[in-house]
């Protein structure tokens, strides 16, 4: 029985352990073209884009792990693809990347001006093949509560709300940077605007999903807290 409860004890430390959140912001500037994500300088892509110029943000500081996923709150501001302003965060027109896929990254049919997302692990985008493209233009598809893309695939964001929540997006396999941008034909270079947001990635830890890794100190003192009242708890009982 003490066994049985002590491993209770440590199942519950973890549950209230395992899950952490960090909020970063983030600056969303209407010319950043997500087709330009994770190349070096000098790249191009939409016809007359280059990196640096026009390259996404990579949002900084985030963490990755299996069956974490990110969400996007208090989205302000708003773009266009002008040089005058504006379209809100939730966009225009649908419309699709001219291009198609490129360098390494699927196309994406999506509202003109919306915000926009997509995952990439540690290699080159244009190393290996691109996925195939997120279509958002169907009726209640950007309406999502959750959403599951691949790498590189070019994904719809908005306001980061269905209905009042927010949504969830899943973070794929292997995926260690994430880049924001807006939606586009071509040219991003002469757009304007800008979105501001928060960023908080939802993650496992790694550590505390192995057991076998040492504890970080707020972590023993948990396990401690949790074992004193179980020994308690125990004492009282045999009493």
């Amino acid at each position: 029985m003490q066994h049985s409860m002590f491993r209770c004890a440590i199942g519950f430390v973890i549950g209230l352990a395992a899950t952490t959140a960090s909020a970063i912001n983030v600056k969303v500037r209407g010319t950043y073209d997500p087709w330009l994500a994770g190349m070096p300088f000098g790249s191009h892509a939409s016809i007359d884009d280059s990196a640096p110029n026009e390259s996404p943000v990579l949002v900084p500081r985030l963490h990755f792990s299996r069956g974490g996923y990110v969400t996007f709150s208090g989205v302000t501001g708003d773009t266009s693809n002008t040089p005058q302003c504006c379209l809100s965060a939730e966009g225009g027109m649908m419309i699709s990347h001219l291009s198609g896929a490129e360098n390494g990254i699927g196309n994406a049919i999506a509202p003109l001006g919306t915000l926009m997302g997509v995952f990439l692990d540690d290699r080159r985008p244009d190393s290996f093949r691109a996925p195939g493209a997120l279509d958002f233009s169907g009726a209640g598809a950007l309406d999502f509560k959750r959403l599951s893309p691949r790498l590189k695939q070019v994904f719809f964001i908005g306001d980061g709300l269905a209905a009042g929540t927010l949504q969830r997006f899943y973070v794929p396999n292997g995926a260690t940077r994430l880049f924001l941008g807006t939606m586009d034909g071509y040219e991003w270079n002469n757009n304007s605007g800008a979105f501001n947001l928060k960023v908080k990635v939802n993650y496992l830890s790694e550590q505390m999903a192995n057991t076998s890794a040492v504890p970080e100190p707020e972590t023993y003192a948990l396990m401690l807290t949790g074992l004193a009242m179980t020994g308690f708890a125990a004492t009282r009982r045999r009493q």
